[in-house]
């Protein structure tokens, strides 16, 4: 079996006893998590995503139904297993089910395709894995048939809401109604300082790393921000985020849950009908990339739509302009609009609270949630004087204990005094609040998608008309950023159009939203004296193409 990282070899014996003192680490699981709001709120809905719906009650009563199938088909403690699902329902009862087991959940985005998709069951050792049918005009089921067939170690693929269930997959109904009730389950011995979740986090290199997560290294952001929105069990998220996603799982799944409160999922973005469900719903928070919010607010039609409800809505996954937030604001004055900054390998890093000045929000990123440390820091990890620039780092209860079989990776992200940088640039002021301002490491961020380049080039450079290429983030006014493809063709080759591209990459199993969406022919990159290519001149260059009327 695949050994991991312990919670001891990340925090110390002072840390650990520090964050359970203060309640930010409890000695729950998710399920135990479920069953103290089922103590105390059976009756009331808890999730519901447009389709179906399930109370704290059903849900605990379904986790344990579909957990005692799993056993049957010898799924376990420790036993890896990739969720890749819609905002759907059925995630919420897939992870209440995996977390009784003691089994580890892999969630994956439904935009990714074969390549990503077979990189993360061979890395994780996946043995089993839910998924949808057809999705988008995608079949989900058959990839991970053939993914399955390939040798990737595979064994199971349960198929949810697919009909009909194709060849060699279980229907996930079948399991859920499988005869048994799971009460008798025997404990899984797995606690919440064990292995809850890997979460596959993109850098600077051409494959993403697998960031292990305990339940509660997941969950304190989930309870952290919990206090700084001042949430309760009279709350109702509005979650488009994915919760196969850091950002939907703790803010969509784990913040509703530990609060006993409730959450809307959708699953396909679309602002109109957001607006329609925030109202049908009655809403009252959100947690998403800038670009939903961007969308929602160009549709927003005051004669037509209801948005009261909602109390916040907090923009992360990328620097947030600022006079974005003032025109929010401004556009939903009963709304506060937050900001917040965040990463899969220590999930909120900073935040703007409902207490802080609305300002805030406008010229910051938030700062270290209560408890929580942040630094920026130079090359060495020594700390920079405020309102230097440099790498912001995190010291603090939800840190990952490690990217899974690169012990050489997780020793160079910590300082020596345990924090973890974060490739990003940013500043702090004399208060501690940070504003991001650019990055270090080599991805393009379209709307709240980390896209690694290096991944798009190492496929593009194997085609047989392409001499050199380089990719880089070109600005774009909803999403933030598009991936724009700088290309020297190949001697005597035709250069590739955004066509060509998007037909290779897509049937070389990259996802869609990776493709790049503009091709620039040159003649040569430009390059350092020592040959790396200077990407600030093709980001300026690309910048100054498109400002031209």
């Amino acid at each position: 079996m695949m050994a991991f990282a312990k919670v001891t070899d990340r925090y110390s014996s002072e840390q650990i006893e520090r964050y359970y003192a203060t309640g930010v680490w409890r000695e729950a699981t998710l399920f135990d998590e479920l069953d103290a709001q089922v103590a105390i709120r059976p009756d009331k809905v808890f999730i519901t995503d447009g389709t179906a719906a399930y109370t704290f009650g059903q849900l605990r009563a379904a986790a344990l139904r579909l957990a005692a199938s799993l056993a049957r088909l010898g799924i376990g403690a420790g036993d890896r297993v990739v969720v890749q699902l819609p905002n759907w329902t059925e995630f919420a009862v897939i992870s209440a089910a995996l977390a009784r087991l003691g089994a580890i959940m892999i969630p994956v985005m439904p935009i990714y395709r074969s390549d990503d998709v077979r990189f993360v069951l061979e890395t994780a050792g996946v043995k089993a894995a839910f998924t949808p049918g057809m999705f988008r005009g995608f079949d989900h089921a058959r990839m991970f048939g053939d993914l399955a067939a390939a040798g990737t170690g595979l064994q199971t693929v349960i198929a949810v809401r697919a009909d009909p269930v194709p060849d060699g997959a279980l229907a996930f109904e079948d399991l859920l109604a499988g005869g048994e009730t799971g009460e008798d389950l025997p404990a899984s011995g797995i606690g919440p300082d064990g292995p809850f979740a890997i979460v596959f986090s993109s850098g600077t290199t051409s494959r993403p790393k697998g960031c292990l997560h305990t339940f509660n290294t997941y969950c304190a952001s989930a309870r952290l921000m919990g206090e700084a929105y001042h949430y309760t069990a009279a709350d109702v998220q509005f979650g488009p985020s994915p919760v196969t996603h850091s950002t939907g799982l703790v803010t969509s799944i784990l913040m509703p849950l530990v609060h006993g409160a409730g959450s809307h999922l959708m699953d396909i973005w679309e602002p109109r009908e957001a607006l329609e469900r925030i109202a049908k719903f009655r809403c009252t928070a959100s947690v998403t990339a800038t670009t939903f919010l961007q969308t929602l607010l160009t549709v927003y039609d005051p004669d037509q739509h209801d948005p009261s409800s909602l109390r916040f809505w907090t923009s992360a996954g990328a620097p947030i302009p600022g006079a974005f937030v003032a025109e929010a604001q401004q556009t939903l004055p009963r709304m506060r609009v937050l900001s917040l900054y965040g990463r899969s390998e220590n999930l909120c890093t900073t935040l703007c609270s409902i207490d802080d000045d609305p300002e805030r929000s406008v010229i910051s990123d938030g700062r270290a949630a209560s408890g929580q440390e942040v630094r920026v820091v130079d090359e060495h990890g020594n700390e920079v004087s405020r309102g230097t620039e440099g790498d912001i780092a995190f010291r603090g209860a939800s840190n990952l204990l490690e990217y899974i079989g690169q012990p050489a990776a997780t020793a160079e992200m910590f300082t020596a005094d345990g924090f973890s940088k974060s490739g990003d640039l940013g500043v702090m002021d004399a208060d501690g609040y940070v504003r991001v301002t650019g990055r270090l490491k080599d991805i393009v961020i379209r709307g709240g998608l980390n896209i690694s380049v290096r991944q798009v080039e190492d496929l593009l450079i194997a085609h047989p008309a392409v001499s050199a290429v380089a990719a880089v983030g070109m600005p774009d006014a909803v999403l933030g950023e598009r991936v724009c493809c700088y290309l020297v063709p190949a001697p005597g080759a035709a250069p590739l159009t955004v066509a060509d591209m998007r037909e290779y990459l897509l049937g070389a199993g990259l996802a869609i939203q990776k493709v790049p969406e503009r091709v620039e022919v040159v003649t040569e990159l430009p390059t350092t004296a020592t040959g790396k290519i200077q990407k600030n001149l093709l980001r300026a260059d690309i910048a100054a193409r498109l400002a031209k009327p």
